[in-house]
């Protein structure tokens, strides 16, 4: 029954909300990358957000659902975002993750747990956490700290937004 599979390896866009800062709410150029599976589901959506007017992003917000690959790191090895923002940012250093600490943040009346990563290149700040549908959120900004400023501007965009045709 080959004729019932998906012909198009273009995922269709994510079963999830993604958690990250509103494109209206953003400055400067806003890119989005949809994880195709084989099957054309989607394993994860990240947004690079660009301040710097085309000399490499801010930031990456990546949104990785419980069973993508992306999530399947090493213990020092970088997350999925931290490897997309050296790739945008044309940095090949090999760059480890030397530790990690667990801290709560308030975003809104919820409570987050937030893995934030210490990375062996100290210009780039990492943090991670799991919500409550099993999606992992992960944040990789170039040359400037995360504050618990920028959880406040967190929102969920509907998947609708990230539908292709």
């Amino acid at each position: 029954m080959s004729f019932l599979r998906r012909r198009s390896a273009t995922p269709a866009g994510p079963d999830f909300d993604v958690l990250a800062m509103d494109p209206g709410d953003w400055p400067g150029n806003l890119g989005a990358g949809l994880l195709p599976a084989p099957d054309g589901s989607c394993q994860g959506v990240f947004l690079r957000y660009d301040l710097y007017g085309g000399r490499g992003p801010a930031m990456i917000i990546g949104n990785l659902p419980e069973g993508s690959p992306a999530r399947e790191v090493g213990d020092d090895e970088i997350p999925f975002e931290v490897a997309q923002l050296l790739v945008a940012l044309e940095n090949e250093e090999d760059i480890t993750v030397v530790g990690s600490e667990d801290m709560p943040v308030m975003q809104g009346d919820n409570l987050l747990i937030v893995r934030r990563l210490k990375l062996s290149e100290s210009r780039i700040s990492c943090v991670q956490f799991d919500r409550s549908d099993n999606v992992l959120v992960t944040i990789a900004a170039w040359d400037r700290p995360i504050t618990d400023d920028l959880y406040a501007l967190l929102k969920p965009l509907p998947a609708e937004l990230f539908q292709q045709a």
